[in-house]
């Protein structure tokens, strides 16, 4: 198998909704009963995700809904720059490389 390169025009993964754990483990298990290498379930803060590569190597996430973005913020700040603690060392390098966004005007 020929893998490319991530670079504008390609797609990195393909992301797919699970409910909740349940649902998500749920997937796990018919995925390796399949033949599957599925990873094991990966805790991103803000959701559980797992992955598995089909036969062509397309990179496949299923993640869950919970615990959800409002876990430690309101949506009321949604659109500001926060993150998770871990990136917080990287704050104002990450702010460096970001391109300025202007919300449209309320008509």
């Amino acid at each position: 198998m020929v893998r490319q390169a991530v670079a504008a025009g390609s797609v990195h993964h393909i992301a797919f909704r699970a409910r909740d754990d349940e649902e998500q483990r749920n997937w796990r298990d018919h995925l390796v009963e399949l033949g599957y290498n599925v990873s094991p379930i990966m805790d991103r803060i803000y959701f559980h995700s797992i992955y598995f590569r089909e036969p062509g190597g397309v990179l496949f996430e299923i993640a869950t809904d919970p615990p959800g973005f409002t876990q430690d913020e309101t949506w009321k700040n949604w659109g500001t720059i926060c993150g998770s603690a871990w990136l917080e060392p990287a704050r104002s390098q990450i702010e460096e490389i970001l391109p300025g966004i202007k919300a449209p005007a309320k008509q």
